[in-house]
């Protein structure tokens, strides 16, 4: 008798709305898919560049034909407002597939590596890059068209197979995905969306196989997959989140900064992990920066997903606005003054208050772990060298920014910040930027995607090397071993880095004369 299969409930978490069902695969269809997956593999590594440079194009295209759906789509599944879902979601993912596209071949190609030494001139090495294989791929609920699409891309281009496992609050964005994909044009079992409980997705897909993985999410459930990784020595990437601070130098541009600190603290309600959260002002113009923030904060609409002009959304899960809730709390709780702005009554949905934390102290939660919502703490500095000591006391380091018309020192303190990515008069934006690496320091993640490094990430490097000197029987520095073979190898280390010339001179003899032997059968 057949056991009756489960259904995942997709809801609208702005209204509670059903907006659909997935089935929920199991364990074995998971290893059934990456089997397969490997048997295509190799035929899609062997189709080349150009043919997966035209199948990813096809992706593109569609991205773009349908883009005021696929927005649509991701709006109602997450709960954030329309111009968040064409801007951090379906421009970025096409500007992703478009760069990937047309610079994969240029990345990944073949090339000579230079000589090291005249001792070798005779080896010549090639360098190339040989697909993983079958690529997993678990991603997150915030930006859930977005990340993924960017490893997608990469795999693809790469000349890998994959498994993509979405969030399982977004399922319908899985669903859109995969229609886009599949528009590509691929060979069959080349892509495959597969739906598992998160709580044994991690497991299932370091069991299942596959030959790297991609995650996106938690710092605990990072940890535990690379531990678990280790068993087989599985490669992995973990994006992990972060708690970005910004900091706004005495001669920066009140309103551009206060806008940017809105946008990026506030984009998909906050649920960022490259979003501002820790706000770090310059004392002298401190009590103006935060009024012109405080102003402009309680002009912010809050909406439903399917208005174009809302600014603020549905926070995605119940559980993350327990969370944000928490952290609010627990400021307050310890002297911290707040500035809210309300979402209206009658919105049903995961709605929480924009909040402006000010008299911070490093005791409190917001300041020392991701919210990951509409809250954003500001402190004044004193001076720079206290800006940069805050803005590096976390364990999170995933992106940053400076805001100065100095642009000579806002280089100078950018390079002083321990994170991945460090943007200057902006914050937030650099995910869309394909061809920047994209990943943290600390306890923001392993490793990077996006841009060359990624789709370097997305193979291994093998090097061929060459001997091209004609009538060599042997190196020099084999068997039989000898006296002769000594002082030749000792004489090459005095020809080559001794500063004294007699001895240069010297070392010189022996050295040809081990070489010699390279030409002689014993």
């Amino acid at each position: 008798m057949n056991q009756e299969r489960k259904y995942s409930i997709s809801i609208n978490p702005a209204t509670g709305e059903e907006i659909g069902k997935t089935l929920v695969n199991t364990t074995e269809e998971l290893n059934e898919a990456v089997r397969k997956a490997a048997v295509a593999q190799p035929v899609w590594a062997a189709a080349g560049f150009d043919e997966r440079k035209r199948c990813l194009l096809k992706i593109r295209n569609y991205i773009a034909d349908n883009a005021d759906r696929i927005a649509e789509v991701v709006s109602l599944s997450a709960g954030k407002v329309l111009v968040d879902s064409m801007s951090t979601e379906v421009l970025n993912a096409a500007m992703a597939v478009n760069f990937y596209a047309k610079n994969g071949k240029k990345v990944l190609k073949k090339r000579r590596l230079g000589g090291g030494n005249i001792l070798t001139l005779n080896k010549i090495s090639r360098l190339e890059y040989v697909p993983f294989g079958v690529v997993g791929i678990i991603s997150p609920w915030n930006y859930p068209f977005s990340i993924p699409f960017h490893e997608i891309a990469m795999a693809l281009i790469a000349g890998n197979a994959l498994i993509l496992k979405v969030a399982s609050h977004t399922l319908e964005v899985g669903r859109v995905i995969e229609e886009c994909v599949k528009a590509g044009g691929l060979p069959e079992n080349i892509f495959t969306l597969i739906n598992l409980p998160g709580s044994i997705a991690g497991d299932a897909f370091i069991e299942s196989g596959i030959n790297k993985l991609f995650f996106t999410g938690s710092v605990p459930v990072g940890k535990q997959l690379m531990k678990k990784a280790s068993e087989r020595l599985l490669p992995i990437s973990l994006e992990l989140g972060g708690n970005d601070a910004m900091i706004v130098c005495r001669d920066a541009d009140i309103y551009r900064a206060a806008g940017g600190a809105l946008w990026a603290g506030l984009a998909n309600t906050g649920q960022s992990c490259a979003g501002v959260e820790r706000l770090y002002v310059d004392h002298h113009i401190y009590d103006e920066f935060v009024k012109e923030l405080k102003s402009r904060a309680a002009r912010l609409r809050f909406g439903l997903p399917d208005d174009p002009s809302a600014e603020i959304g549905s926070l995605t899960t119940e559980k993350q606005l327990k969370t944000i809730k928490e952290h609010v709390k627990d400021a307050e709780g310890k002297g911290a003054e707040l500035t809210k702005v309300e979402p209206p009554p009658d919105f049903k949905g995961f709605y929480h208050p924009v909040v402006i934390v000010e008299k911070t102290s490093d005791n409190m939660i917001t300041m020392k772990e991701e919210t990951f919502g509409p809250v954003i703490a500001v402190t004044p500095f004193n001076s720079i060298e206290d800006a940069i000591r805050m803005a590096n006391n976390s364990d999170l380091g995933l992106t940053a920014s400076v805001w100065t018309t100095d642009i000579k020192k806002g280089k100078e303190i950018a390079s002083r910040i321990e994170a991945g990515s460090i943007m200057i008069n902006d914050h937030l934006m650099s995910h869309g930027l394909a061809e920047t690496p994209w990943g943290g320091f600390k306890n923001s993640g392993y490793g990077r995607t996006h841009g060359p490094l990624g789709l370097l990430a997305m193979a291994q490097p093998r090097v061929i090397i060459n001997d091209i000197l004609p009538g060599v029987k042997k190196d020099m520095w084999w068997h039989p071993y000898s006296k002769e073979v000594y002082d030749g190898l000792r004489g090459a280390i005095e020809f080559l880095y001794s500063g004294n010339m007699s001895l240069k001179f010297n070392a010189m003899f022996r050295l040809v004369k081990t070489f010699l032997r390279s030409f002689r059968k014993d």
